[in-house]
């Protein structure tokens, strides 16, 4: 094994592992405060158990919306759908953008043959 093999999989090795714990121990409080500076948890790779943990809730809140949805009478009662879990590296979702009464409108009069 060359050494560069060795330095690639240390640093694949996940941040729970022993030998990362043992690293990030061994820093300064100068060097952890300058990586906590620039650190960007949310680009950080997830292990395979937290995606699958984080795709059940995901899968649990939107079957407690479907149920809350079916039991409840009135639309204007049920409660605005989830958000996904936040996943590293994945931007999360714009939402729909809502049409306006004054754009219904407009939208309207052009469909209608108003532009003329």
């Amino acid at each position: 094994m060359t050494w560069r093999q060795l330095r690639v999989l240390i640093q694949h090795l996940p941040p729970e592992s022993s030998t990362m714990t043992a690293l990030r121990n061994k820093l300064s409080g100068e060097e952890l405060t300058e990586q906590a500076e620039k650190g960007e948890p949310e680009k950080g790779r997830w292990s395979q158990l937290e995606q699958l943990t984080a795709s059940v809730l995901d899968a649990v809140r939107r079957l407690e919306y479907v149920t809350i949805c079916a039991n409840t009478e009135k639309k204007r009662d049920q409660p605005e759908p989830p958000t996904p879990t936040p996943r590293p590296g994945a931007k999360p979702r714009k939402p729909k953008p809502k049409i306006t009464e004054q754009a219904a409108e407009r939208l309207f009069e052009l469909i209608n043959g108003g532009a003329a």
